[in-house]
């Protein structure tokens, strides 16, 4: 990609990543409150601003990256802290303090099909071809987290979700695993059985995604 390409890329992608990694988090936060845990919202990570929850190598370095070497950008977030022993019932509340985030990646995923929509019905608008490619953007990394996140591998979302379902025994095995979790992915990734799951569903959530709003 040429470096006026890669700017002018940049500036429209910059939008759809904020809100992605920023509205996931302070989604857990946002959950965990109502939960009963107190910890990241005394550390302000129920915000809107951006800057609470950016982390210098997944928001800014790696989708700059990502971006420039896929023409895909790629990234996270800093993790929400969450006591789950703070929550009034740790086993049950911790389902939904993890569907929140995800949640909020669906719902954005819609919203920018929508506004996709929009600029793919009037393409004499002169906005209509910046939004068709930030829609784009928006609609892609939200569903790249989604699809992520449920993986159910401790300390992603949907291992959360699985420790949550299990009966306690076998919840217990799998909570132990959470340390060892991000190496196991970056793992999975390197070998590239990471992209060989992750990707093909990612292609048929946003085909569904499209064909829900008739693109």
């Amino acid at each position: 990609m040429q470096i006026d390409q890669f700017i002018q890329v940049v500036s429209i992608a910059v939008i759809p990543i904020l809100f992605a990694i920023t509205l996931h988090e302070a989604s857990h936060a946002y959950a965990a409150k109502h939960f009963g845990d107190l910890t990241a919202y005394q550390q302000g990570r129920t915000s809107l601003n951006p800057l609470r929850h950016i982390e210098p190598f997944g928001t800014i370095l790696l989708p700059l990256l990502t971006l420039w070497a896929f023409n895909l950008p790629f990234g996270w977030a800093k993790p929400v802290p969450v006591n789950f022993a703070n929550l009034r019932h740790p086993k049950k509340d911790m389902l939904w303090v993890a569907l929140a985030g995800l949640g909020s990646n669906l719902v954005m995923a819609l919203m920018w099909a929508f506004f996709y929509k929009l600029a793919w019905l009037f393409p004499e608008n002169y906005f209509a071809s910046p939004l068709l490619q930030m829609a784009e953007i928006g609609i892609y990394i939200n569903v790249i987290l989604l699809v992520l996140n449920l993986i159910p591998l401790p300390p992603l979302d949907g291992g959360r979700i699985l420790v949550s379902l299990l009966p306690h025994r076998q919840a217990f095995q799998l909570a132990k695993i959470e340390p060892y979790g991000v190496w196991i992915l970056i793992g999975l990734a390197v070998t590239n059985v990471l992209g060989m799951v992750l990707f093909p569903m990612v292609d048929g959530v946003r085909r569904f995604i499209f064909m829900l709003f008739g693109i």
